[in-house]
């Protein structure tokens, strides 16, 4: 008689996942949930998807979430999952800005790490209230700047840390858009064009906060101070669609951000240029697959996703090289990344490297700072402001 054990390991679960925003109707929503369930980290399990009854049940049904956890309030949600045994671990949420800071809060008082979309909140205030909190808790908190997590941005990073570059004398970044060229009338539209669902910036809340993140996580490098533009073109527009800044960064090095909802021809159009003393890179998330390195004195490269040499944070790829991967894929980076993070603390082991580069609070509070500094000096006829 064969002798047989039951010893084998444990099979790693899912983490029970919440949402808050993101029903019928809703953009970005849908993006965290594709992403969510890429690799099969998740499974969503409850709801507040929307604040109105019969919409948020809708939505839960279409999601697959059962009828006792779609939830109206996202607070009584985040009451409600801590009292069960099989309640959410964390929660997403994907709301307009105004809703950022309350949701996440409540998430954090009831013992729920956060998953939250960009911009951190509508204030450095409220930024630093939720630092202290996570401090309090020891709670997880991610932020998904979703562009850090493509491959050949994280090759960048690196390039530029291992010294491939030298040092760092110019940063030129730019994300702009055409889809704000005319009055727009929808639910997309409308919210980013309120301050108070917004915010203090409207393309400039919207992508000029991915642009001033994509250039922080690749360079390293801290402003100092900057002279900003904010304008209105669209008339009657309440907050900016097009922003025009110039920077200048502790290590002495300049740099111009440009972000725009109104560039006409534009779709996506994300690109970061960096020039040190020893080389350059460029890559535009239009064509995320491909990085151009351009060293002094040296035979210009283009370096692929997944391609040969590749660092192992530029190589976390899920096909091989030319098939492309881009926006979903780079999402779905931070889920596992957050996810490795959240199982490392549950079981007790440490997670990868790649997991410490999910964007958090010191990231979101750099962005409303970011934010705020931008408003003033545009405010005060772009004058040079110290951050």
């Amino acid at each position: 008689m064969v002798e047989t054990t039951n010893d084998y390991p444990a099979p790693p679960r899912r983490i029970r996942l919440g949402m808050v925003g993101g029903g019928q109707g809703a953009f970005i929503g849908a993006v965290h949930r594709l992403a969510a369930r890429m690799d099969n980290r998740y499974d969503l399990v409850a709801g507040a998807l929307s604040s109105k009854p019969d919409i948020a049940r809708a939505s839960a049904a279409e999601c697959y979430i059962a009828l006792d956890r779609a939830y109206d309030d996202y607070r009584d949600m985040a009451r409600r999952e801590a009292q069960r045994d099989d309640g959410i671990e964390a929660c997403a949420i994907v709301t307009p800005n105004n809703l950022h800071f309350p949701a996440a809060m409540a998430m954090l008082d009831a013992g729920i790490h956060v998953i939250c979309d960009k911009p951190l909140c509508m204030s450095v205030a409220e930024g630093e209230e939720l630092a202290a909190k996570i401090k309090e808790t020891g709670l997880l908190f991610a932020l998904t700047h979703n562009y850090t997590a493509y491959p050949m941005v994280r090759e960048a990073r690196e390039m530029v840390r291992g010294g491939k570059l030298g040092i760092i004398r110019l940063v030129q970044v730019e994300y702009p858009q055409g889809w704000l060229a005319t009055p727009v009338e929808n639910k997309q539209a409308n919210w980013r064009a309120d301050p108070a669902k917004a915010g203090p910036g409207g393309a400039l809340g919207d992508i000029g906060t991915h642009a001033h993140n994509l250039a922080d996580f690749v360079t390293g490098l801290e402003i100092s101070e900057l002279c900003a533009d904010l304008s209105s073109m669209v008339e009657g527009r309440l907050l900016d669609d097009n922003v025009q800044i110039l920077l200048r960064y502790k290590n002495g090095a300049r740099g111009m951000l440009w972000a725009s909802q109104v560039a006409i021809g534009h779709e996506n159009g994300l690109k970061l240029r960096v020039y040190g003393d020893k080389g350059s890179i460029e890559w535009a998330q239009e064509h995320p697959n491909h990085m151009h390195f351009r060293p002094l004195n040296g035979q210009p490269r283009l370096i692929t996703r997944g391609g040969p040499g590749n660092s192992a944070a530029g190589g976390r790829v899920r096909v091989p090289a030319g098939h492309a991967e881009g926006y979903l894929e780079g999402f779905a980076t931070l889920y596992t990344d957050f996810a490795d993070q959240l199982s490392a603390r549950i079981d007790g082991h440490i997670p990868n490297a790649e997991a410490a580069l999910v964007p958090g609070i010191v990231e979101g509070l750099n962005g409303m700072r970011f934010i705020e500094a931008v408003v003033a000096s545009s405010q005060r006829g772009a004058r040079w402001t110290t951050l």
